[in-house]
């Protein structure tokens, strides 16, 4: 709103820094945050009266869990709130990234809700069917999909190697859509304890800051020899936003947390950081600024997949976070080790800038 508003005063005197993104990145981000600490607290008495005992908890988990019963979820509703608002106001609602990028967010945070309301209401941690939740996950990624790719070439780009890409033609659509779908479910499967899932996405959204910004800039993309996307810049104030409302929710979510983000939080923000690697052209990387959500992911499946081949478990328990838990790591430990995990392999994924 406020780039159109500038744009219409033809970015005379104040408001030409609104023509920096920059300048709308911070502003973005200071705006989530904002917006964040002062809906918190209504948001969570608002959830607490709603939803009486709160979410559902695992009765095969950790025995420390108990003590968080009665505790609300969906309060990936205050970050969607101070996100969608911050990106209206900061962006530049011309750009069909922007579009594409908010209808994933907003369609997996609905999915999300649908799917922690089902689980409040029938007292059960186990919601929405998967495939439903699956089904519809990929119906609102691929339309997001068709919207990126428009505006974009169908090559996979190689990271550690100067301009190399392998053109996947059609079959892009369905890889962007898988990326979209498996970041949003990785995400939702490392939401387990309390500020475990926020700060890591916070670290990839900062690092995907940095990333669209310089692909969207032709001069930084040829130096570093990196796909030049153009408009992706305008990507960086999404994930400005993004960092603002992650930190915003943190305040409430951190250990003792007051509220949980629910799958309503996690599907949402890890859909959106896989909406902005597939217009970023940085997907690969993804995996690797992202790679504790691969982790959380991969133990599942891992778990799942030698227990109906042999009747064991590899882990003690699936996700790798509870595995830490029985092992007799206190709670905080898991999460500020894996946070620094996190802050590690995003600096690995930024070094694949400059390492080519």
């Amino acid at each position: 709103m406020f780039y159109f508003l500038a744009e219409m005063l033809g970015f005379e005197g104040i408001f030409n820094l609104v023509r920096y993104q920059t300048f709308r990145a911070g502003a973005a981000m200071m705006t989530a945050l904002f917006i964040g600490l002062v809906i918190g607290p209504r948001f969570i008495n608002m959830l607490r009266v709603r939803q009486g005992r709160g979410q559902p908890i695992r009765e095969d988990g950790p025995a420390s869990h108990k003590t968080k019963v009665g505790t609300p979820t969906m309060g990936g509703l205050m970050i969607l709130t101070a996100l969608t608002i911050s990106m209206l106001l900061w962006m530049n609602l011309a750009s069909q990234f922007v579009w594409a990028c908010l209808a994933v967010t907003i369609g997996f945070g609905l999915i999300g809700f649908l799917d922690d309301y089902d689980k409040v209401t029938k007292r059960s941690h186990k919601g929405v069917s998967a495939r439903v939740r699956l089904l519809a996950e990929f119906a609102v990624a691929g339309i997001a999909s068709y919207l990126i790719v428009s505006e974009i070439n169908t090559n996979l780009y190689v990271p550690f190697v100067s301009n190399a890409s392998i053109p996947l033609g059609w079959f892009y659509y369905v890889f962007a859509a898988v990326v979209i779908v498996g970041a949003g479910n990785a995400v939702n499967l490392t939401d387990g304890l309390d500020g475990l899932a926020t700060m890591p996405v916070v670290i990839a959204a900062g690092a995907f800051l940095i990333i669209c910004y310089l692909v969207g800039r032709v001069d930084f993309s040829e130096y570093l020899g990196i796909p030049h996307v153009p408009g992706a810049g305008e990507l960086a104030i999404m994930c400005a936003a993004i960092m603002g409302a992650g930190l915003a929710f943190l305040w409430f979510n951190a250990p003792p947390a007051a509220v949980f983000m629910g799958d309503t939080g996690s599907l949402a923000l890890g859909g959106a950081l896989g909406a902005i690697a597939v217009a970023a052209h940085h997907e690969i990387v993804l995996a690797i600024v992202g790679g504790l959500f691969v982790l959380e992911a991969a133990s599942v499946i891992i778990q799942v997949f030698w227990f109906k081949r042999t009747g064991k478990r590899i882990f003690r328990m699936a996700p790798i976070h509870h595995h830490f838990e029985q092992l007799g790591w206190k709670e905080s430990t898991v999460v500020i080790r894996f946070w620094i995990i996190a802050i590690v392999l995003a600096v690995i994924g930024l070094a694949t800038l400059k390492l080519r």
